[in-house]
């Protein structure tokens, strides 16, 4: 192993490629996931679970561990942490790159309402839904609790953690998912809206081309601004740059 030290952030399966192609070629990495679900996919190399206190504490970190590049390879929609790893690095003269998966676009076979957040997402559904699938993750369903006249069927890896909805079903499974399987799914349980977050890649992406092909609508939540830092859409482009830096 090089004597550098990369931290990667995030649990996302381009964090844990970007991992296995590093060590591959022999460079000291360390992977830290926020510990937010149970039984994760944990990439090769060492691993670290569990927050680090906000920006003083992830600084503090990384001046501490010496760390010589960080590759913030988390969820599009973990803001909090693309915030402080870009505040903290910063303050820390530590490097970072924004690993970030390009966004699901619309075709034109697609019927998308694109919303700014999860309480707009949830005021959509008030006004077309009656049965709906609902993608955002265990920790937002809360925002579509006090909706009493739709039943949700609620796909999470992990049980929710917010209050429910009043009629509603809990589906737990991980993907990926194949397009048959998405479209049985929406078939049987006559599904008239789908709910997800542009999280992007193709892990997901099969319930957008089974709505599309059932003419179904869907609520697409819109991606968080994001720190203006330099950023990258695939591992190789991101493996590059550590190259570029590190040398």
């Amino acid at each position: 192993m090089t004597g550098e030290q990369i931290l990667i952030l995030g649990g996302t399966g381009e964090a844990r490629a970007l991992a296995k192609s590093l060590i591959d070629a022999e460079r000291s990495v360390i992977s830290s996931l926020a510990g937010r679900v149970d039984n994760p996919r944990l990439p090769v190399g060492p691993v670290r679970i569990g927050g680090f206190g906000g920006v003083d504490g992830l600084r503090e970190w990384l001046i501490s561990n010496r760390i010589q590049a960080v590759v913030d390879a988390t969820h599009p929609f973990a803001a909090t942490i693309t915030r402080n790893a870009a505040q903290a690095a910063s303050e820390a003269g530590v490097p970072l790159l924004r690993l970030r998966r390009e966004p699901w676009t619309p075709t034109q076979a697609d019927r998308w309402i694109r919303v700014p957040d999860l309480a707009a997402a949830a005021d959509e559904v008030r006004r077309r839904g009656k049965r709906v699938l609902l993608t955002t993750g265990r920790q937002d369903v809360g925002e579509f609790a006090d909706i009493d006249d739709v039943w949700f069927l609620i796909r999470v890896v992990d049980p929710p953690t917010a209050e429910l909805p009043a009629h509603h079903e809990i589906l737990r499974s991980r993907g990926p998912y194949d397009y048959d399987s998405e479209l049985a799914l929406l078939r049987e349980n006559r599904i008239d809206l789908l709910v997800t977050k542009n999280s992007g890649g193709a892990l997901t992406k099969a319930k957008l081309d089974a709505a599309a092909a059932l003419g179904i609508d869907v609520i697409v939540v819109d991606r968080p601004i994001e720190p203006d830092v330099p950023a990258v859409s695939d591992v190789a482009a991101a493996q590059a740059w550590l190259e570029r830096l590190l040398g």
